[in-house]
Order: C-alpha cells, then sequence, then structure tokens
C-alpha cells in the first residue's frame, strides 16, 4: 500500500508534549509504533502556556474537554489551572506535500499517525475485505471507553472513602458489561492483533495509571483487585502495559508524587 510521502522519505514531526499527560503519552506511542523519527519539544504543564504555544495550538479548552474540564485537570497529572488554549500533544507535520501543518487533540493526532502511512495500528478501509469492519470496531470501543469508562477516573480522584470505594465499584462494573465483551478475541491485543492497534495507543497511558494508582493507595487497592477479576480485560492490560512503546516515557513514580499532590491542592480547595 503507498504512503502519502514525499519520495519515499519519513515526515518531518515535531511533538509538543510533557511525558507525565497522558494524553501525551498516546502520541508517544503511536510515532514509536511507527518507527517515526520525530523532534521533541517539552511543554511545561505547571506554567502558563507561551504566547508562542497558544498561537501554534488552535485548540479551545472548552470545546475539547467539556464543560467540566478543569476539574478534571485539577486531578489529572497534566496541568493545573489550564489556559483556555495550549493543550498536549500537538504536532507539526510535513511530508513533502503538506508543510507543518498542525494537529492537535491526542486522540486525533493518533488516528491522523495511524492513517498517514500503512499502519498495523488502524488499516486503510481498503486494505482487505474486513479492513473497514475492523475500523468500525475500533472506533466502537474508543467510543465506548471514553463515553462510559473513562470519567470514573476523575470521579474517584474527587471522592473520598466510602464514596470513593463505591465510585471505583461502579468503574469496575462499567468495565466489566462495556469492555471486557469487546475484548474476546484480544490475542494478545484487539481482535485477535499480535500488534498494538489503536485500541491499546488510546487506552494504554489510563491503564498504567489505574493499576498504578491503585497499588499506591491514591484509589482504594481494591479497585486493582477487582480488575484482576476481570479475565479478558486483565490479561490483556497486563500484556499492553509490557510494549516498550507503551513504557518509554512512562515514569510512574513521578506521575503517582504528582498525582497525589494534585489531589490533595484539589481537595484543600473544595474545603
Amino acid at each position: 500500500m503507498a504512503s502519502y510521502e514525499s519520495n519515499g522519505i519519513p515526515p518531518k514531526i515535531t511533538l509538543y508534549t510533557n511525558h507525565l499527560c497522558p494524553y501525551a503519552q498516546r502520541a508517544h506511542i503511536a510515532l514509536k509504533e511507527l518507527d517515526l523519527p520525530y523532534e521533541e519539544v517539552i511543554i511545561d504543564l505547571d506554567r502558563p502556556r507561551e504566547q508562542w504555544y497558544l498561537d501554534l495550538n488552535p485548540v479551545p479548552l472548552g470545546k475539547s474537554r467539556g464543560p467540566k474540564a478543569r476539574d478534571r485537570w485539577s486531578a489529572n497529572a497534566c496541568a493545573e489551572p489550564p489556559p483556555q488554549r495550549g493543550l498536549v500533544p500537538t504536532i507539526k507535520y510535513s511530508n513533502g506535500i503538506l508543510e507543518n501543518e498542525i494537529v492537535a487533540e491526542s486522540a486525533i493526532v493518533a488516528h491522523f499517525l495511524a492513517d498517514a502511512r500503512p499502519s498495523h495500528l488502524l488499516p486503510a478501509s481498503g486494505a482487505s475485505p474486513t479492513s473497514a469492519l475492523f475500523r468500525a470496531r475500533v472506533n466502537f470501543f474508543l467510543d465506548t471507553w471514553t463515553a462510559k469508562v473513562a470519567p470514573f477516573m476523575w470521579r474517584a480522584f474527587q471522592a473520598q472513602g466510602a464514596e470513593q470505594e463505591a465510585v471505583c465499584q461502579d468503574w469496575l462494573a462499567a468495565l466489566a458489561a462495556e469492555i471486557e465483551p469487546l475484548l474476546a478475541g484480544a490475542d494478545p491485543f484487539f481482535g485477535g492483533r499480535d500488534r498494538l492497534t489503536l485500541v491499546e495507543v488510546n487506552a494504554a497511558p489510563f491503564l498504567l495509571r489505574m493499576y498504578a494508582l491503585s497499588e499506591a493507595g491514591i484509589v482504594p487497592r481494591s479497585f486493582k483487585d477487582g480488575l484482576q477479576r476481570l479475565p479478558r480485560f486483565s490479561r490483556w492490560a497486563e500484556r499492553t502495559m509490557a510494549e516498550s512503546s507503551v513504557t518509554q516515557v512512562w515514569d510512574e513514580k513521578d506521575v503517582v508524587d504528582r498525582t497525589r499532590a494534585r489531589i490533595e491542592k484539589m481537595r484543600q480547595a473544595a474545603n
């Protein structure tokens, strides 16, 4: 299958990122899986964004993350408080035809990279008679994850004590009802693939945090035990989290420490 590169030369990519941000981690995983070289620019998320980056990044926060974005970001290992614009990741992309095109938002960046060249992450619709169906199933999984599972992390961060335990039980119930059935045939990865797909690219940063933050007691340790009782999910998560592309920028201690500090600050502000 032909790629959209000029004379077979890899595209020139600049990745604006921060290694502590789970959304930015998606771009790192995709780039590693696709074996694409890139220049990295670290954005300090503990400080207001500089004007040059606000000019570069066109994404308004309110539209991209929803009306409660600031509450979620205050608990996230990304930034507090966020500016109106200036999310990570953003990429600048040139390939001989496209010149310095800006692509923002993590899921869109990963999808763009997977579509821009022949990719095991997400085959082109016409690559085989089953490719369009596989793409549809990937998109259904990601929509389900985003709408029905992802919000529980931020709710768990905001809750304490018995309320947090209840949120985590609801989180486990959502995983069992919504995600476990979609992992039928995940051997080892989504849809029976032997390499990561766009499903794993998008979910992996949050799998790492689900297990690590439970192990650290930021969410109840019983939550990790509950994850292990989901046979398909636990096998898939374990295999996904072992991939070198997933762990390349993962610093568990730093993420745990910073998340703990931000949650404490958020709770103090709420009292």
